[in-house]
């Protein structure tokens, strides 16, 4: 027997991630692992999910390393899931918009990305809790890119057609926010396109809103975008590269509030969540067991 043989692996697949390359996952997972001594499990997602099987199922299996296959989504799912406990979360990306495969290191290619799941870094990663129910772990925002990803969302268009057009629709309908935030016994008062709850620092097209994000310090970051042209929102949306830095605010937090004058869009790492005028939201330090390139400093 050997050191392998004992560590189970779960691999939750998610068919209906918009992967812009069609890759079979399941097929190079089988033949990568084909001859190794690991002992693997397959949980196919439905097109509506249904959490409480999942974790059910995950609890019942207990095994030592989870992996999302899917999009941004997927590994939000889970790391709601296997926060706090034992298990160790990994990321084949899937996805349409892998913005935590991206944040980490994590290449498009199926042998490459498998290789990182036997051979990775594991490290203690810190996680926001939003409102004491939801974990996020890469980047929540209220305003105007959680105003898009309804759109995308509600589309038929998918890849970079389909946000082409939900960029005009969003940059049709965008208007500022009247904020008020509280953290450290401030309040900070502003008029604002969009406000950012950063754990890491980039979004899944590379652009980084966030250049002081680690996922492993302790802290979040809140983002205040105060101004936003249509070229700004064009890079933020679809050019890898930092965020012009004269336009926003970036402070670091443990612990904020912040409440809108009206609802306002809401998403938490590339979900929608509807629309909300109220949010807490906490560090938890060391929350979530993550896996990462070797080379991968956080």
């Amino acid at each position: 027997m050997t050191a392998n043989s004992n560590i189970k692996i779960l691999f939750v697949i998610n068919p209906n991630a918009g992967s812009s390359n069609n890759i079979d996952w399941k097929e190079n997972i089988v033949e990568y692992f084909t001859g190794k001594e690991f002992e693997l499990d397959y949980f196919l997602l439905p097109e509506t999910p249904d959490v409480v099987i999942l974790k059910e199922y995950i609890m019942a299996q207990m095994p030592a390393k989870v992996i999302a296959v899917g999009g941004d989504g997927t590994v939000a799912m889970l790391a709601n899931i296997v926060a706090g406990t034992s298990i160790t979360l990994g990321i084949l990306p899937g996805g349409s918009a892998n913005g935590m495969a991206r944040e980490l290191g994590i290449p498009d290619s199926p042998v490459e990305a498998i290789k990182i799941i036997v051979e990775g870094s594991i490290i203690e990663c810190d996680a926001i809790k939003i409102n004491n129910t939801t974990i996020c772990l890469h980047l929540s925002d209220i305003g105007l890119n959680a105003q898009l990803i309804k759109y995308f969302d509600e589309g038929k268009l998918r890849g970079k057609w389909g946000y082409a057009r939900v960029i005009l629709k969003t940059l049709w309908y965008k208007e500022k926010m009247q904020v008020i935030i509280e953290s450290r016994g401030l309040e900070i008062r502003r008029n604002a396109f969009m406000v950012v709850l950063a754990n890491a620092s980039m979004y899944g097209t590379g652009a980084v809103i966030n250049p002081h994000g680690q996922l492993n310090d302790g802290v979040f970051e809140v983002v205040i975008v105060r101004r936003l042209s249509i070229r700004s929102l064009l890079q933020m949306l679809v050019k890898p590269g930092p965020f012009n830095t004269r336009k926003i605010e970036i402070f670091p937090s443990t612990f904020v509030k912040i409440n809108t004058l009206k609802k306002v869009h809401f998403q938490i790492d590339g979900e929608y969540m509807g629309k909300i005028k109220n949010i807490s939201a906490q560090i938890i330090p060391g929350n979530i067991k993550l896996i990462l390139p070797t080379r991968k400093a956080v």
